[in-house]
């Protein structure tokens, strides 16, 4: 990959581990949505106002899913991997994905009604999904330069 894109990979991941740490969604932030509410759902009584005040341990939060997409990115800047950053690109869209799946599934009313107030402080979605987008394109438009066989090098 050429340099430009090392460095927009490079700062791609720095903007998606911070944006881990802030809002999502209102109040909610990727701490305080468990791994198990993205596999089997938010529970049919809670509001968003309670997934964005529940107590869920930073191991088994979507903060650590999204941290490794992170990393995943970072690693693929510093050794010139399209294929890695393409399949952390890839898992970071999916947990967004999932996490929109389960919330529109359980709160479809509520974020019909309020979907100004609720993004409007959402900068932590705004950032890891801007991070994501700009990676994804980064490594769709990268090229390699090829040189012939036996031509010498540009210095």
């Amino acid at each position: 990959m050429r340099t430009f894109v090392h460095l927009l990979l490079f700062a791609c991941a720095i903007v998606i581990a911070v944006g881990t740490f802030g809002p999502l969604l209102g109040s909610v932030n990727a701490r305080d949505v468990r791994l198990g509410d993205l596999r089997n759902g938010f529970d049919a009584g809670k509001t968003l106002d309670q997934v964005g005040h529940q107590s869920a341990s930073f191991w088994s939060s979507l903060a650590v899913v999204l941290l490794g997409v992170a990393a995943v990115v970072l690693i693929s800047a510093l050794v010139g991997s399209r294929a890695l950053g393409g399949l952390g690109v890839l898992a970071g869209l999916a947990a967004l994905g999932v996490l929109a799946w389960r919330l529109y599934d359980s709160f479809d009313q509520q974020l019909r009604d309020d979907y100004r107030d609720l993004l409007n402080g959402s900068w932590g979605l705004y950032l890891v999904g801007g991070g994501l987008v700009v990676a994804f394109l980064a490594l769709l438009f990268s090229r390699e330069r090829v040189r012939p066989i036996g031509a010498p090098a540009a210095r």
